[in-house]
């Protein structure tokens, strides 16, 4: 017999009395037909938080009530008064309650009508059961499910077989699997044929109750596309604690190893203007020069072979003589002759046009020439192909620079771009080198050294000045997408050159002494910041310059790592000058920082350093390096 079936004398009889009741663990209490309570337990007062007044409070003990979306619910409208009032079956019900310490419980209501002997409701006994500890289960598990279900990671668990359970939304985006095909299928369908040997390891180490953190590898779409991704993968365990699968996170990160593999590329270009700027300023010998662009484009390019083609000038400006070659050999050239203006070569030849080809056999300007209508035979293979102008400080076609390779859609629009910027840089040297050759031609013939010497040095230091300004907007545009800082010190060494060739003009490219160069090199850095002294001693133009550079690789590293990185520091600078014994004239700079963060010996040189070095290594001088926790010191000796 249930107990919505009971009379009151028999729920009386089957040992329902209030003693009984009382003594139960279980919230019970029991109103009158009106609803007036007439009876409550130890168990219903604690679960109220309240001892409510018998005969006087009606429907329930609670403080307040609430529904299930939290808005108030007034007391006659609870379960219990309810049924009183609309003589409606018992039915169960949850609420959520109030104590009067303010705090909430979510409960189950069992309201159960008594019954007098003529079957008349006669009042109701009710029974409260807290749920609130299932409830927030229940929640933290929605919310969970939630959040699985929004992340943008993959999220998928599959069973010690490797065969898939759960997968989310964002495993159907990044796989391309729906839930329907993925669930159920082996999660080898997602693993390359290379990297099946993954797998097994990946459940031994779940079997042993090993987590997997990181790990990165690369899988399959559904499209049969690869892509980078990190996995973090975890055991699942029964409510025994016994393993019985893994849940996995799949994050794509092909993007961030794409921007790193370009970050990469672009230091590495970056680098190799760098080396090239420093080739201008140190070399004038045409050949050499020539020769090291031609190697850098087409490494740079991805190129199986390039070539740099010289205009010989002959009337109709129709044919170029190969110059240098990278990647192939001269004699694979030489047997086919001059570079002739194509319809495929023209447009950069005559035209001055940057021209880029992902298969020139698909081309319609190839092969429409007569006599050989496509590729001679003997020719090296071809299908990319892209080919640069380059062009004189006057804006003559003085050559082009060709690149090829046997494999279609090599060359990219980054490639073009940076070949275009070093195409620039074959023409300053070609300027700078025919200037110095014409130089050298000039002492050689009229053997006055000195008026010779005036002459050309002032046309050199023009020469210089627009290959940096060039170098400068080439370093710009070319290389937009390379860090911040790296640009600014190529930026800094440039003007730190410039304001030297300054100096250096302003004295008529005379001797100039230690002092005014080390003055001009410090301005840019805050001046009264430093103590200068020394003597008059006086430099011939190339130890101006490279005392110059070697002053403002210094300032740049105490501006970020040094005495100037704060706003205390000092550096001071000494230089004394003396006749050395094999004739030559010593100058020794000593540098020496002081009020700066504390000094350690770094694990790796940079490059300023390492320029320093460099420069003054061999019969040039020597650079010493102390790094004194108070800050560095060094001494510096050039030699001229």
């Amino acid at each position: 017999m249930g107990l919505s079936e009971m009379t009151a004398t028999e729920f009386q009889r089957h040992g329902a009395s209030h003693a009984a009741l009382a003594a139960l663990p279980v919230a019970i209490y029991m109103t009158d037909v009106d609803g007036t309570i007439t009876f409550f337990n130890d168990a219903a007062a604690r679960f109220w938080g309240r001892r409510p007044e018998i005969g006087k409070e009606k429907w329930t003990g609670a403080w307040r009530l609430f529904h299930a979306d939290g808005t108030p619910r007034a007391l006659p409208d609870g379960p219990m008064a309810q049924m009183l009032k609309t003589g409606a079956p018992p039915r169960v019900s949850e609420a959520l309650m109030e104590r009067p310490d303010g705090s909430r419980v979510w409960f189950r209501s069992h309201p159960t009508p008594l019954y007098d002997a003529q079957g008349r409701i006669s009042g109701a006994v009710n029974l409260l059961l807290d749920i609130t500890e299932g409830r927030d289960f229940e929640h933290s598990d929605a919310h969970l499910s939630a959040i699985v279900e929004s992340s943008e990671d993959a999220i998928l668990s599959k069973d010690l077989d490797g065969i898939i359970q759960t997968w989310n939304k964002g495993a159907e985006r990044i796989f391309g699997y729906t839930a329907q095909e993925a669930i159920g299928q082996p999660v080898l369908m997602l693993i390359p044929p290379d990297r099946r040997n993954e797998e097994p390891q990946i459940l031994s180490r779940i079997r042993n109750g090993e987590r997997v953190d990181h790990f990165e590898t690369v899988r399959r779409r559904k499209d049969g596309s690869l892509m980078d991704i990190s996995l973090t993968i975890s055991p699942v365990k029964d409510k025994s604690g016994r393993i019985i699968g893994a849940s996995k996170i799949a994050r794509d990160i092909s993007g961030s190893i794409a921007a790193a593999r370009m970050a990469q590329i672009q230091a590495r270009r970056l680098d190799t203007l760098n080396q090239i700027a420093k080739m201008l300023s140190s070399d004038l010998d045409q050949d050499r020069i020539v020769q090291a662009v031609t190697d850098v484009a087409t490494e740079l390019s991805s190129a199986r072979f390039g070539a740099f083609f010289y205009n010989i000038n002959e009337p109709g400006g129709d044919a170029l003589q190969l110059y240098t070659l990278s990647g192939a050999q001269r004699a694979d050239f030489e047997k086919l002759g001059r570079l002739r203006a194509t319809p495929l070569f023209a447009p950069t030849l005559i035209d001055g046009q940057q021209v880029r080809s992902g298969d020139v056999r698909k081309d319609p300007r190839y092969g429409r020439m007569a006599p050989h209508h496509g590729m001679p035979a003997g020719h090296l293979p071809v299908v990319s192909y892209m080919a640069v102008p380059v062009r004189g400080r006057s804006g003559e076609i003085i050559g082009a620079l060709l690149f090829a390779h046997d494999q279609p859609d090599i060359f990219t629009q980054d490639a073009e771009d940076m070949v275009a910027g070093i195409a620039a840089h074959a023409a300053i040297a070609l300027d700078n080198a025919r200037l110095h050759k014409a130089a050298q031609a000039e002492v050689a013939q009229r053997k006055r050294a000195e008026d010779s010497k005036d002459l050309l040095l002032h046309e050199i230091k023009h020469r210089v000045k627009n290959t940096l300004g060039t170098v400068q907007a080439i370093a710009t545009q070319t290389f937009r997408g390379a860090p911040r800082e790296e640009r600014d010190a190529f930026g800094a060494r440039l003007r730190a050159l410039s304001e030297a060739h300054d100096l250096l003009t302003n004295q008529d490219w005379g001797h100039v002494t230690a002092g005014q160069v080390v003055g001009r090199a410090v301005a840019p850095f805050n001046a009264q910041r430093f103590i200068l002294s020394g003597d008059g001693t006086s430099l011939p133009a190339a130890t101006a310059l490279l005392l110059a550079m070697v002053v403002h690789e210094l300032c740049t590293n105490a501006v970020k790592y040094g005495a100037l990185s704060n706003s205390a520091g000092t550096v001071e600078i000494d230089w004394r000058g003396r006749d050395g014994a094999d004739g030559k004239t010593e100058l020794t700079v000593r540098w020496r920082e002081t009020g700066g963060p504390p000094v350690t010996a770094p694990t790796r040189t940079g490059f300023g350093t390492n320029l320093i070095r460099r420069a003054l290594a061999g019969e040039q001088g020597r650079a010493v390096f102390e790094y004194a926790p108070e800050g560095l010191r060094g001494v510096f000796e050039l030699h001229y």
